[in-house]
């Protein structure tokens, strides 16, 4: 593994696994505590459209990813804003759409073949300088959002009525919340693709929130767990020359079966 740190696409991959983990444990944290988790892989699969559309238009694939999921995630906080537990129905109907126009658009691209397995599973490997430029500037953002309002934040996240009595704008939180989110899911994508990003963004943060004692150190240690197991993901991918995305996923969840029978044991 040392020796291939010094090809560039070996250090894009690191770097792009250490930015994508912790804009993933942030994200992922505000995610669970607002049980939002069916919203993950509803903005995932639903941002293939923007990977069709911006295949067909000839765009940066991500641009396109990002505008669909950021117009998806401001859909559903419109329609999910006072009807919370309708929230499975709307993500379902916007992710199967969302898909079916992605194909749509792949299937009239003339003479292109998409390669769809680089989107299911990630490709971390073919990362490039303007990606990690993409990846740097939202886990700027997103650290800055979450320390400027972290209290505002943290009361929509755990008791949004409360949060309103107090004069917080909730409407605007929850809608902040879901666009980080859709973007995140975006750069998430490219690590793990779009059917694993679920794991990616729950995992790392089940073990951390069992650590931790406050929403800001669950965020930094699920960021860090996150970091660990994408790591350890690429040097068994790298070894045994395995996809990266999957085997980033199955470390986290090996990694989630071993905490789970240790934190047993030590609560019997």
């Amino acid at each position: 593994m040392i020796e291939a740190l010094q090809f560039e696409f070996m250090q894009h991959a690191l770097l792009a696994g250490f930015l994508v983990s912790f804009a993933a444990g942030i994200i992922g944290s505000l995610i669970v505590v607002n049980r939002m988790v069916f919203l993950a892989g509803g903005i995932a699969h639903t941002s293939y459209g923007g990977i069709g559309l911006a295949v067909y238009l000839g765009l940066p694939i991500f641009l396109g990813a990002s505008v669909f999921a950021v117009a998806a995630a401001i859909l559903i906080a419109v329609l999910t804003l006072k009807k919370r537990h309708r929230m499975d129905t709307f993500i379902g109907l916007i992710w199967a759409v969302g898909m079916a126009i992605g194909v749509i658009f792949v299937d009239l691209t003339p003479g292109y073949n998409v390669d769809l397995m680089s989107y299911l599973f990630g490709s971390i490997l073919a990362v490039s300088s303007e990606d990690l430029y993409f990846m740097a500037a939202l886990l700027a953002l997103i650290i800055f959002v979450v320390t400027f309002w972290y209290r505002d934040i943290l009361a929509v996240s755990y008791d949004s009525e409360y949060a309103a009595l107090r004069g917080v704008n909730v409407k605007f939180f929850y809608t902040l919340i879901l666009i980080l989110s859709a973007l995140t899911v975006v750069i998430a994508i490219k690590v793990v693709g779009l059917i694993l990003v679920i794991a990616m963004l729950t995992i790392p943060v089940y073990i951390a929130e069992k650590l931790s004692n406050s929403l800001f150190s669950m965020m930094f240690l699920s960021g860090a767990i996150a970091t660990l197991f994408t790591l350890v993901g690429l040097w068994m991918s790298y070894t045994y020359n395995l996809t990266s995305g999957a085997s980033i996923i199955i470390v986290s969840a090996l990694s989630l079966g071993l905490f789970l029978l240790l934190h047993k044991k030590d609560t019997v």
